[in-house]
């Protein structure tokens, strides 16, 4: 296993500042300080130190799936006292935290876990790891501002790449929209609506990727299964 990830696999930071630590020689391999990347280590028999610490594979590690409600932050405290998704888990011992955010007005699929490694890789852009959400807005929508936000959005400070968008129902009041984007920018799909001039009544994201939030109630968190790990160990 290369040495950075075997020091983000032990919790000590991401990858790419793990390479940090290494470089500034804070980490020794069977006593003897290596500043080299890329090293290989064997997690078994070899002894690796921090700052003259040893480390140890944390596990097992804990992937959940929660329904996260509008009014909960995504964060694991607030200094304004408002209630986080943390409030909601089950009581544990494990440093357990989310895996990139939903809005505070915003519902639906949210990933919890301990492995830092791979939510560092899940919340990577170039992991391309789609979102779907569900959108109620206000009024109609025409298929020329649907064929907007399917080829790309201008949202002030980004321009977003292409979605895949799909009306599921639509009358004089409301519409529902399903749309899949790839970014994370902050409040990305209210701002590409915003810039169509339509108010989002509602907003749930339903899956990441193959993830699917399906029956899960309102409020409520599972394990993922063996085979929902397995594909996103596998991304």
């Amino acid at each position: 296993m290369r040495l950075n990830k075997f020091m983000a696999t032990c919790g000590v930071a991401s990858r790419r500042h793990c390479d940090e630590i290494i470089e500034q020689g804070r980490v020794k391999i069977n006593a003897v300080i290596t500043k080299k990347l890329g090293v290989q280590v064997n997690p078994d028999t070899d002894i690796v130190t921090v700052d003259d610490k040893p480390l140890r594979i944390k596990g097992p590690f804990i992937y959940i799936m929660m329904n996260k409600p509008v009014g909960y932050i995504t964060s694991v405290k607030d200094p304004q006292g408002r209630k986080t998704v943390m409030d909601l888990l089950p009581k544990t011992d494990k440093r357990i935290y989310p895996i990139g955010r939903l809005d505070y007005n915003t519902s639906g699929l949210l990933l919890l876990t301990n492995d830092g490694d791979t939510a560092q890789k899940l919340m990577h852009p170039s992991y391309e790891f789609g979102k779907t959400y569900i959108a109620t807005i206000k009024g109609d929508i025409s298929e020329d501002e649907l064929e907007v936000l399917r080829n790309g959005v201008d949202i002030g400070d980004f321009v977003t790449s292409k979605a895949q968008v799909s009306v599921l129902r639509h009358n004089k009041e409301e519409t529902r929209i399903k749309l899949t984007i790839h970014e994370g920018k902050n409040r990305q799909i209210r701002r590409m609506f915003l810039a169509l001039n339509k108010q989002v009544k509602s907003l749930e994201r339903v899956y990441l990727g193959k993830l699917y939030l399906g029956n899960l109630p309102l409020g409520q968190c599972r394990h993922l299964t063996e085979d929902e790990v397995q594909y996103l160990l596998n991304l």
